[in-house]
């Protein structure tokens, strides 16, 4: 299957992804295509195509030794913060120049404890990079409320765990509510007054996000907050009952709380004649959605074709295997806020003007590509899934394949660029991009599968 050649992704233009035969940029190999010799982190280990080295599940303890430079470490020590970034400790020899960090773990954020619950945020604040959007991350008990409120920003969320259920009001006076569940999305444009609540016994946790990276979990518009400070008197006047019946309301805000457990949806919808049922779907099911397949994963893209309501974010939903890789590419209109839910990765970004820098991430960080950077997410373990969100403040999904682009540019221009003085190399490397098929994930078998087809 051929791919359009506009901005052709996932899922912008209708596409959707084949199967491609297996094929791998060449170079693109770990350690094991390069011939390293010696053992990691020792002044013997040569590796001159920087294949990657899973500290963590290899329970190696990174140091600073590079293909014989460079010397171990005397000083004070975090060595398991070492181990979960081994290319800071010791970066590739294709990393050059100053590049602002892109890396945020929640572990790292104040956590705010409330009863039954507790929040944290990753912000500007937190990490200077993350300008265009704001993540907190939520937990809920069973029955315990997040006060009914609003944002000056626009909410979107993915559920991680457990049951929620939602409530929402829209501009026309309709009323929706939904309960859901893991691998569930719901979106409020901003301003639009909402609840959420923990359904499930073992409680709930999500993850929220904010189509403004300057977002502050504490400066939502509460009901209590509201209440408490306005005089009784107005109160009264507005509902059109007694002073009186305001005495026992919350002097401040309740934020989070423990709730009653409620019961079915019918039976918690007001009966009254003024209601009325929404017309806007606040809520979608992320991962019941048909997976896109590629070689090395699985590929769910959630925006505004398939989601209306969620105008400003567009999320992929990333499943890649063991050793695969998710393709060099760029985004041409947002930058990625990327949340790690699962496994270990590492992120080399391209900002131009010869600066690269690699990170890496594991379960519960967070990583920012400004737009149009080149980069990639390659799974750093032989035996364990990654399981990525990309995020990003857009309608639309939009990215551009770095093996797409070269795949269906002449090949002259792309021999005279890169294997002027190789003709042998750039007889492989057409001969590798010659379907120019987008294969967004890359089982790392592949380069060996060509190989393997080449000697026979």
């Amino acid at each position: 299957m051929r791919f359009p050649t506009c901005l052709v992704v996932l899922g912008v233009c209708g596409a959707t992804w084949a199967a491609p035969v297996v094929q791998r940029p060449l170079g693109a190999g770990t350690g094991r295509h390069a011939g390293p010799r010696g053992k990691p982190y020792t002044p013997e280990y040569r590796d001159p195509y920087d294949g990657r080295i899973d500290t963590v599940g290899d329970k190696l303890q990174p140091l600073p030794w590079r293909n014989g430079d460079g010397s171990d470490v005397l000083g004070p020590r975090n060595r398991a913060r070492e181990r979960q970034n081994p290319d800071i400790v010791r970066p590739p020899t294709t990393d050059h120049g100053t590049i602002p960090n892109m890396r945020w773990s929640f572990a790292d954020s104040h956590i705010r404890i409330e009863e039954g619950g507790w929040t944290r945020q990753t912000t500007i604040r937190e990490l200077p990079t993350s300008k265009e959007l704001a993540g907190v991350n939520m937990r809920l008990d069973e029955g315990v409320i997040r006060e009914l409120h609003w944002h000056v920003q626009a909410e979107w969320a993915y559920v991680l765990e457990g049951k929620v259920r939602i409530t929402a009001l829209d501009t026309e006076g309709g009323s929706f509510v939904d309960d859901l569940e893991k691998g569930d999305l719901w979106y409020f444009p901003r301003g639009h007054p909402h609840s959420l609540q923990g359904l499930s016994p073992n409680g709930t946790e999500f993850l929220l996000i904010f189509d403004d990276g300057n977002f502050s979990e504490d400066s939502t518009f509460l009901l209590t907050e509201w209440l408490a400070h306005t005089p009784k008197s107005v109160i009264a006047e507005n509902f059109r009952v007694a002073p009186e019946v305001f005495e026992a309301i919350p002097e401040k805000e309740k934020y989070i709380f423990q709730g009653s457990v409620p019961g079915p949806i019918d039976e918690e919808i007001p009966k009254g004649k003024g209601w009325k049922k929404s017309k806007l779907q606040f809520t979608h099911k992320m991962l019941a959605q048909e997976a896109q397949n590629a070689t090395g994963g699985k590929v769910r893209i959630t925006d505004s074709t398939n989601f209306p309501i969620s105008r400003t974010i567009a999320a992929a939903h990333l499943d890649i295997e063991p050793g695969a890789l998710r393709e060099m590419h760029w985004h041409p209109s947002a930058d990625e806020w990327s949340f790690f839910i699962q496994g270990r990765a590492r992120v080399t970004i391209f900002a131009s003007e010869g600066n690269a820098q690699t990170f890496d991430y594991v379960a519960g960080d967070v990583g920012i590509v400004p737009k149009n950077m080149g980069h990639f997410i390659e799974n750093l373990s032989e035996d364990e899934p990654l399981e990525v969100l990309e995020i990003f403040r857009a309608e639309k999904f939009e990215d551009f394949s770095l093996f797409q682009w070269l795949g269906e540019t002449p090949r002259r221009m792309v021999r005279e660029h890169l294997f002027a003085t190789d003709s042998k190399g750039a007889e492989k490397f057409e001969k590798a991009i010659w379907d120019a098929e987008k294969d967004p994930i890359r089982d790392e078998t592949a380069f060996d599968d060509v190989e393997a087809k080449e000697e026979l």
